[in-house]
């Protein structure tokens, strides 16, 4: 199976909120480039759509600005049409929507122009092969449905005993109980996930995850330059 997900990348216009958040503090370019310690001419291709933002990069402008993640998403286009109750309509084409990739696997988020949507449809390709590769639980509000369209999926949870699902199963859980998913033998594994709860708070709870996971990487790769230092 061929991903449609842009690696690494965050298909959204984060960078026209990040220039109306520099324009309304009163930053330059070089300015927000010593709070992020990204270089001005990355930074100016954000802004100006040249560039794909990736979730690394995301992390650093938010925590380099102090402002959350999903801000940077911003309402979306200022001329978008309003829609409201039963007239809104969403057609995502293949290889559109916002794309989150991770060591775990690849999120693709579509229908992510609509706002305050009642359900938050994913679509995920699951890369990790068993428990302690996938790393710690994902965990949020709502309820999750999951229908595997590809592969064979095993899903853990904290409460259960793992659950094998071949293509065409599906399951229906609390979302809130820790869960993770596992690509089990060399296929690939893909899923449609529908998740009772808003898509920003799906997308922060992916970048935390990939925050918590960054700083344990960094944690034990000095812990191992310690290590070696001692024994020199």
């Amino acid at each position: 199976m061929a991903g449609d997900f842009s690696k690494g990348r965050i298909q959204a216009r984060p960078g026209a909120a990040l220039k109306a958040l520099r324009s309304e503090r009163g930053l330059t370019l070089a300015d927000v480039s010593g709070l992020t310690g990204m270089n001005v001419s990355t930074l100016s291709k954000i802004e100006n759509g040249k560039v794909a933002l990736t979730l690394d990069k995301l992390l650093r402008i938010s925590d380099g600005l102090g402002v959350d993640m999903t801000e940077l998403f911003g309402p979306g286009p200022k001329d978008a049409p309003k829609l409201e109750g039963a007239t809104r309509r969403s057609i995502t084409r293949a290889g559109e929507g916002r794309a989150i990739e991770m060591p775990r696997g690849n999120y693709l988020y579509v229908a992510s122009e609509l706002l305050n949507k009642r359900i938050t449809p994913i679509i995920g390709d699951v890369f990790a092969r068993d428990i302690a590769e996938y790393g710690e639980l994902m965990r949020h509000a709502g309820e999750e449905y999951v229908y595997v369209l590809e592969g064979t999926l095993e899903l853990h949870t904290e409460l259960y005993t793992p659950a094998r699902l071949e293509k065409g199963d599906s399951v229906y859980f609390d979302s809130q109980m820790g869960h993770a998913y596992i690509a089990v033998g060399d296929a690939p594994c893909r899923i449609l996930s529908i998740c009772a709860t808003s898509e920003a708070h799906m997308v922060e709870a992916h970048a935390n995850v990939a925050e918590a996971e960054h700083v344990s990487n960094v944690a034990a790769r000095t812990k191992r330059l310690a290590n070696a230092g001692q024994g020199a």
